[in-house]
This record gives C-alpha cells, sequence and structure tokens, in this order.
C-alpha cells in the first residue's frame, strides 16, 4: 500500500499531503493553484486522512514513526508540533525561508509552529473560540466580561450557557484556556522540549476549575454537558433555551437554518472568550491546521516550496470564504467578506492572542491527564483537582503513568 502512494520515479516528482477530509473544497483548490503554479516542477496529491483528529494523528504517527518516504507534507492538528519535531518525523524548516512564512502571521499561529525555537510547521489555517449570545435578550458584554458574569446572567434568564464538556480533546482546550486566562501555565519551560517541567500553579489552575465546577454546578449547565462537544453545543444553543455559547465560528452559518429560533443568525451577539478575572485579559484557545515535511520525503527541497505555494494569502482566503477555516496570515482579514465574517475583527485579535496548548513532545498524555482527572464536570474538586492533575501531569511527562 505504501508503494502505491510512493513519490519516487521518473517524471514530473509527486509530492503527496496527507491532511485530514475538510469540506468546502479548499485543500482540492489550492493543490490545484500550486500544480498550476510549479509548471511541471512538481504535482501535490491529495492524500485524504480521516475526519477525527484522533485518528488523523493515530495513522500518520504509524507512517511517519516506520520512515514512510511517501509522505510529503503533512497536514498537521496545532498540537502536535512538539511531539512529531522531537520524534524527528517532520523537518525544520531552513532558515532562510522562515521570514516567508511567518511575516505577517499572528503571534498564536507562529508559536504554535515552533518547536525549541525552529519553525517545523508553517501556519496555514487557524481556529478559535469566542463567546457567542443572544443579543436580543442580553445586553452586549464589556470588554471585561467575565465567566462568572456570564454565568449570573445565564441564571437570572433561567437560560443555559453552552461549552464542550466531554471526556475529549476539546474538554483539554477549555481548561486550558481558562488556565491562561488566569494567569497560569501548563508547563514552565516548553522550550525544553521532553526536559520541560509541569508548572500548574494552584491559585491559576484552582481559578479555572472553579469556573468550570460552578458552570456544571449551576441550572444554567445542560443535562447533557458531560457529553458535549462542539456540533451537539451548537444543536442545543439552536433549541433557543441559551444565553450564552463558547465555541467555533461554524455556529454562525448554521444559525441561519435554525428552525426553532427563526433569525437566530440575525439574534446573535458575539465577544472575546469570557475572562476568568475581570482585570485580565483573556487568552483564548488555539485551533488551526499547520504544514510540515516529512522527515523521510525524498522530495523535501520541493515540498518545502510547495507548502509556500499552499499556504499563500490567496489560497487562505478561499478556505476562510469557502470552508469556513480563518486564516493565519492578518492581511487576509482586511478582505474577508462581512456577509460571512461580520465577526472577523475579534476573530482575528482572538487568534493572534491565543494561548497554544502546551508545546510538548508527551501532549497527547498531558491532555488525557486533563480528561482523566476532571471529567465529569459535576464531579470537580477545584482545590483536591488541581493538586492531583499538577501530579498526574508530571508522571505523564516522565512517561510515568498509563493514560487512555
Amino acid at each position: 500500500m505504501l508503494a502505491a502512494c510512493g513519490s519516487s520515479g521518473g517524471g514530473v516528482p509527486t509530492l503527496n499531503w496527507y491532511i485530514g477530509k475538510q469540506s468546502g473544497g479548499w485543500i482540492e483548490h489550492a493543490i490545484d493553484e500550486c500544480n498550476k503554479s510549479a509548471a511541471g516542477k512538481y504535482k501535490i496529491k491529495f492524500q485524504e486522512l480521516p475526519a477525527r483528529a484522533t485518528d488523523q494523528r493515530e495513522q500518520l504517527v504509524r507512517r511517519l514513526a516506520a520512515n514512510d518516504s511517501s509522505i510529503d507534507i503533512v497536514g498537521m492538528d496545532v498540537i502536535w508540533t512538539a511531539e512529531f519535531a522531537n520524534a524527528k518525523w517532520i523537518a525544520p524548516f531552513p532558515e532562510s525561508q522562515r521570514a516567508a512564512l511567518t511575516d505577517g502571521v499572528l503571534q498564536g499561529p507562529v508559536q504554535s509552529g515552533t518547536y525549541q525555537g525552529k519553525l517545523y510547521a508553517a501556519p496555514y489555517t487557524s481556529n478559535t473560540q469566542l463567546l457567542w449570545y443572544r443579543k436580543d435578550l442580553t445586553a452586549a458584554p464589556p470588554e471585561n466580561f467575565t465567566w462568572q458574569q456570564m454565568l449570573d446572567d445565564a441564571n437570572r434568564q433561567g437560560k443555559q450557557v453552552q461549552i464542550q464538556g466531554a471526556r475529549a480533546e476539546s474538554l483539554t482546550v477549555t481548561f486550558n484556556a481558562l488556565l491562561a486566562s488566569a494567569g497560569g501555565r501548563f508547563l514552565n519551560n516548553p522550550e525544553a522540549g521532553k526536559d520541560a517541567t509541569v508548572s500548574l500553579e494552584q491559585a491559576p489552575t484552582v481559578a479555572a476549575l472553579t469556573a468550570l465546577h460552578n458552570l456544571a454546578a449551576s441550572p444554567a449547565a445542560n443535562p447533557s454537558l458531560n457529553t458535549a462537544e462542539e456540533d451537539s453545543s451548537r444543536q442545543a444553543f439552536e433549541e433557543g433555551n441559551s444565553l450564552y455559547e463558547i465555541n467555533y465560528p461554524f455556529i454562525y452559518p448554521s444559525a441561519a437554518e435554525s428552525t426553532s429560533v427563526p433569525g437566530l443568525q440575525q439574534k446573535l451577539g458575539w465577544a472575546r472568550f469570557p475572562r476568568v478575572d475581570a482585570n485580565t485579559p483573556s487568552k483564548p484557545p488555539l485551533g488551526g491546521f499547520n504544514l510540515a515535511v516529512g522527515a523521510a520525503s525524498k522530495h523535501k527541497d520541493l515540498a518545502f516550496q510547495a507548502i509556500e505555494c499552499i499556504r499563500q494569502p490567496a489560497n487562505q482566503l478561499f478556505a476562510a470564504q469557502e470552508g469556513g477555516n480563518p486564516p493565519t496570515t492578518s492581511a487576509v482579514y482586511d478582505q474577508l467578506t462581512t456577509d460571512k465574517y461580520p465577526f472577523k475583527e475579534v476573530l482575528r485579535s482572538s487568534i493572534n492572542d491565543a494561548e497554544p496548548r502546551p508545546v510538548s513532545p508527551a501532549y497527547n498524555d498531558l491532555s488525557l491527564a486533563v480528561q482523566n482527572t476532571i471529567h465529569p464536570l459535576s464531579g470537580v474538586n477545584p482545590t483536591a483537582d488541581a493538586i492531583a492533575l499538577r501530579k498526574l501531569s508530571e508522571q505523564a511527562l516522565k512517561s510515568e503513568a498509563v493514560l487512555s
């Protein structure tokens, strides 16, 4: 099977681009545009991975660990950089290419592609969560709006707040954003790679867990909170019983199709991820796709060149407008249409200020440590679980814990 996908042989070199299945045609569009501009220098071929990030990672890890030379370009979740770079599965970009891939790019995405000072993954598309609210039912939140104020407002009106509380990566996303917003850090020195140490200082960790506990213990919590993921919380919000939702921008076009609340899209307001402390700006979560070059690729130089083409502004704009994947380059936000992105300014600033999840070769185990400790949210004990999470994360970082 691997030989069938190989990029060796005579004629025009084939560059296999492995990336998860996506809607909107933005991957195919970028391939068509870059193959035209390459004029026979190379030909990019789409190798489709499963839709779920966990399944994508599993397939990529198996192939990369086996030094599969058919993997030329890797479409990576932003959380994989450190793990793949530390294992030497992907090659760092030449320093001479760094400026072309990072100039004008928002800070959060650049951080997500950097490991130990080197750029291993070029920012391509990005994403973050916003605070969505029913502007026909409540006033626009002030700049220093807090998680607790959101909860209090929903309780006063007998409405719900929708977040993702399932035992899944989405739970780690929310916890990490709250931790950073409370002034905390997961790791003290992520640049040390496998030699980093766990931070999770007690005060900010307790503050983050308290925010989650207070929602879970509140009438504002969805009865299905402990199994809620991005799409199910979107569906719950569209039923009309919710005042607030924390989710990705895909909920905006979906709101136009709501049948339970006529005109829901026109009733949607948006703001930055809420603060934990009123005096400290929030640190929104960060998602998206980066692009890397497989270390075993037989065409690394061509793959580096192809990535510059793939992530060019015109292709980022197409991915945003047609595929709903926000860009990483600031200037592209100026070109987004307001009919699809009326919230583009808060989206841009949120992604720029976003806090990447821990940049660590052990990230997968660190995420599982979070999920194992704080799920279900209804059972969170902030003080005790802050201590437990720190201990389990220290074990995970040293590969001393068996997590699943």
